[in-house]
């Protein structure tokens, strides 16, 4: 069956339109080059091959080769969309040879055992609702040595959300399979990871979803509008409403993770 049969895509033209307005182009998250840059703070990718799970538009999966010399970069992402959007973007930059594009189905990584150096993603994993099978996956088809870098969209705790917390993921929309970050650190260990590192990223984004949504509101609004159509805009205005209270609770909690395999 293919991913067409298998996926029905969320991220719609008019979603990825708005949130590249919001969050720069080819950039389907926060924070853009600038944290991307943290995430990968003190890691060498020079000449590595690199598999970027999540890799929406494709802004980072091109920036990990121009900006940070890794040798080759596979993205994958199950949604037709945005790999399309990724895909032109390459070939406009002439990076068709070192950076490839896979759509995939959920479910088990389509690779080969140890096929990669690095293993990174950025706020996607919160689309895989079973992280200790996707750790396991990510252990398997990393190198000896290897290292898994990611951000994500973490909750405080595992159990039943808050009604504030069930209020945003209604507003979202989108298939979020939150976890804590207790869950995420025993699901890497469990797959064999040493080194397990994970960095709340919550005071930060807590502050720059606020300037975010004051801009979707307000200085943003008409080019979004053009951009993405009005009900979008109006419709996230609320969503980024719903997700400041959950901000300021804790509950909502990106992180920062980082683990190696054994060498």
């Amino acid at each position: 069956m293919s991913p067409e049969q298998q996926h029905e895509d969320e991220y719609s033209d008019a979603l990825i339109d708005f949130l590249e307005v919001v969050w720069g182009e080819g950039y389907l998250s926060p924070g853009g080059a600038e944290e991307v840059a943290r995430i990968l703070e003190g890691a060498d990718l020079e000449g590595l091959e690199v598999l970027d799970i999540g890799c929406g538009s494709g802004g980072i999966a091109l920036e990990l080769v121009e900006r940070y010399g890794a040798g080759k970069v596979t993205g994958i992402d199950i949604e037709g969309p945005v790999l399309k959007r990724a895909r032109e973007r390459a070939e406009a930059r002439g990076l068709s040879g070192r950076v490839e594009f896979l759509q995939v189905e959920p479910g088990p990584l389509p690779f080969p055992d140890s096929s990669f150096d690095v293993v990174f993603s950025k706020d996607s994993m919160i689309h895989i609702p079973d992280k200790e099978a996707l750790f396991a996956d990510v252990f398997r088809i990393l190198r000896p040595g290897g290292l898994f870098i990611a951000s994500d969209w973490l909750i405080s705790h595992d159990g039943e959300p808050s009604p504030e917390m069930k209020e945003y993921l209604k507003m979202e929309g989108l298939s979020f399979g939150m976890a804590s970050p207790e869950r995420y650190a025993k699901a890497l260990e469990a797959a064999g990871f040493t080194e397990v590192a994970l960095k709340n990223r919550n005071p930060w984004y807590r502050e720059v979803a606020k300037r975010e949504r004051a801009a979707i509101a307000g200085e943003l609004y008409e080019a979004a509008c053009e951009a993405a159509g009005k009900e979008t805009v109006d419709h996230n205005v609320g969503t980024w409403t719903a997700m400041l209270v959950v901000l300021e609770s804790g509950e909502h909690c990106p992180h920062h993770l980082r683990a190696r395999k054994p060498g």
